[in-house]
């Protein structure tokens, strides 16, 4: 299976002036919360907890990927690491699930070819995994907890500043820090409270600070946001003129809301802009009435003032600031799990074999993520398609057990059929085959919308791509 680089999915806006606003939330084929995200070769690398579907409270396993180019179309990368990772972890721990539970707010940080991700275990303490790739695969180098369960030890936040020195900060409900030695993996001294944000009985509580720190720097400015106050959480953030404060309360980012009883920052600057992230409940909302512990991430433009500080945005809206970037080539291959927006379907990996054969597949060779739980009036939106060239025909990698359709519509959901795509059964469910299928010769920048149509689970579907005379 060929990965095509994010970068090589977008064209630049050149003389384009259309400007397309992402929709939140940004992820909607699973549940995710407690975003992190991080700027690699152009690329934003956004890493997030996971949210199992079938579970009345928090049940989080693993840690998950998604990338993007344009700020709008979104690739599921899948499971980037698990519970699993951690050998130390207690697997005698009850509650809340036992071992299989805990993987909350990580986030990842590059440091001289190296990637780090720091990880809390459910109150085991946090870990430190490495990777020579953002893509992983993520190892345990130090084969115990980095920061021991007795310090607040969730929601770690990493930082590193421009003279190299690498900061990392967590804790519920005090602001925790240690200098991080230059291997990443290793401190000096015991971990300290910070002073000036630190809960003190009897006395005000100005910072509202609950959780779910992040480190950020801009113009010689140090950030500190964080969830504050608690329940609803919003977004605080604080200012200082070091990275181990004082800390000064500088208000709110967004203001919480009953609509989402928590939030999580993830603050980067990307191609000229700043970026906020977080999460609401906006899709378990859409199926159920009931409050579960279901998040979806979401995404938003900040903007400062004059002095560094924040204006404050309003609580997640459906259409946010964060508009397009770049056009999207559709004629290099693109994962089927590339999308701006969808409805009604799910992500999986499954193993790839030696061979294509049911009785004896052979060594496993690799991994493959794909669409599946396809069902009738499901779809998958792509925003921002530059057909610069035209199409004559597109392929389409798809699995199949029921047969079905797909209608590839332009600029809406029920805009004008470019093609229509046959998914004819296959009789083996996992056999995977390319279809070829003419489409209406289109020029320009277009919304595409493939729209699922059939009986039962129709099909799995892999990657598409556009071809011209």
């Amino acid at each position: 299976m060929k990965i095509i680089s994010v970068a090589e999915l977008a064209i630049p806006l050149l003389l384009f002036t259309f400007y397309i606003k992402a929709q939140n939330p940004i992820i909607q084929t699973k549940y995710t919360a407690d975003p992190a995200p991080m700027v690699h070769n152009d690329t934003v690398f956004l890493y997030t907890s996971h949210d199992e579907e079938n579970a009345d409270v928090f049940l989080m396993k693993n840690w998950l990927l998604y990338t993007s180019t344009d700020m709008v179309n979104w690739t599921d990368h899948g499971q980037v690491a698990s519970l699993y990772d951690f050998k130390w972890a207690d697997k005698a721990i009850t509650g809340w699930g036992g071992f299989e539970n805990g993987a909350w707010a990580p986030q990842c940080i590059e440091k001289d070819g190296k990637f780090y991700m720091y990880c809390p275990v459910q109150g085991r303490g946090i870990g430190v995994l490495v990777a020579n790739s953002p893509y992983g695969p993520f190892t345990d180098p130090i084969g115990k907890p980095l920061i021991g369960g007795n310090y607040d030890s969730i929601d770690p936040t990493v930082f590193i500043d421009d003279d190299g020195q690498a900061y990392l900060y967590w804790g519920n409900p005090n602001l925790w820090y240690v200098k991080l030695n230059k291997d990443m993996i290793s401190f000096g001294g015991d971990p300290i409270k910070d002073p000036s944000i630190a809960k003190v009985k009897d006395q005000p509580d100005p910072f509202h600070y609950q959780e779910g720190p992040w480190a950020y720097k801009r113009n010689g400015k140090y950030y500190m946001a964080y969830a504050s106050t608690c329940c609803p959480e919003g977004i605080g953030y604080a200012m200082s003129n070091s990275p181990t404060g004082p800390w000064q309360y500088k208000g709110s980012i967004m203001d919480g809301d009953p609509r989402s009883s928590g939030n999580h920052p993830g603050i980067i600057d990307y191609k000229g802009s700043t970026y906020v992230f977080g999460f609401n409940y906006a899709i378990m909302k859409q199926t159920m009435s009931k409050h579960y512990e279901r998040r979806s991430v979401c995404v938003e433009k900040l903007t400062f003032n004059n002095d560094g500080t924040i204006q404050k945005l309003p609580f997640w809206k459906v259409t946010n600031n964060a508009t397009q970037l770049s056009t999207f080539n559709p004629y290099v291959r693109v994962e089927a799990e590339t999308m701006a927006y969808s409805e009604g379907l799910k992500t999986t990996k499954s193993p790839i074999w030696e061979r294509d054969d049911i009785w004896n597949h052979g060594k496993k060779m690799g991994e493959m993520n794909f669409v599946t739980s396809i069902h009738n009036g499901d779809y998958i939106k792509v925003q921002g398609v530059n057909f610069s060239k035209g199409a004559s025909a597109v392929d389409v990698s798809v699995a199949s057990l029921f047969g079905g359709k797909i209608e590839i519509r332009t600029d809406k959901i029920d805009g004008p059929i470019m093609g229509t795509i046959n998914v004819t059964t296959s009789g083996e469910g996992d056999s995977w085959k390319t279809i070829t299928t003419p489409v209406k010769n289109i020029k320009g920048v277009h919304d595409l919308f493939f729209i699922f149509k059939g009986e039962k689970d129709l099909f799995n579907f892999d990657w598409w791509k556009f071809n011209v005379q």
